[in-house]
């Protein structure tokens, strides 16, 4: 997808969320709302206590828990970022588009394997973190050699990433929704 079809797909997302709450719905996308600092910062601490989890986890043999916080602190760091633009989200899949967009449109800089970790896909054939997670948690097993294998790696990744979302949430710079995905 390019920038002009995210930008399309965004623009009907606000427009249906918003609509929605005024009928006193709860919205299924993203929400343009008041930035919130605070709120941002929330979330890096949070993802900062997924990646703490992931050892104690690890020292108790419970690997298939570790996946799933990897992708939570992914998450979170995305979620610290949309509440820095002043964005509500109830999805996973339009919070990746979001941050694609503002991202390819120059607004962020945030690595695109963060983003595209996150990212729900509906083909088969291509796989994110969310699919990992969701074999690890819904599979019987309780170990999981993968992980044990990938634990060095995805520990550093997660670092980088909450290091990025840090960088952006305590800029000091004010970030705003793009008008014409909210116009």
């Amino acid at each position: 997808m390019n920038e002009d079809e995210i930008g399309k797909i965004l623009r009907g997302c606000f427009t249906s969320s918003e609509r929605d709450e005024k009928r006193g719905m709860k919205h299924k996308g993203l929400l343009k709302v008041k930035p919130d600092d605070k709120n941002a910062q929330r979330y890096i601490q949070k993802a900062k206590m997924e990646l703490e989890l992931c050892e104690i986890y690890r020292e108790k043999g419970i690997d298939y828990k570790i996946a799933e916080e990897w992708f939570y602190v992914l998450y979170y760091c995305a979620l610290a970022i949309l509440a820095k633009f002043g964005v509500e989200t109830r999805s996973q899949r339009y919070t990746a588009l979001f941050l694609r967009y503002v991202k390819g449109n120059g607004l962020i800089e945030y690595e695109d394997d963060f983003i595209r970790r996150i990212t729900v896909y509906r083909e088969k054939g291509e796989k994110s973190d969310v699919d990992e997670r969701e074999a690890s948690r819904y599979s019987s097993s309780i170990t999981n050699e993968s992980v044990k294998a990938r634990y060095g790696e995805m520990t550093d990744i997660c670092k980088k990433a909450i290091f990025q979302a840090e960088e952006i949430v305590f800029s000091g710079r004010d970030f705003k929704v793009p008008e014409e995905l909210v116009s």
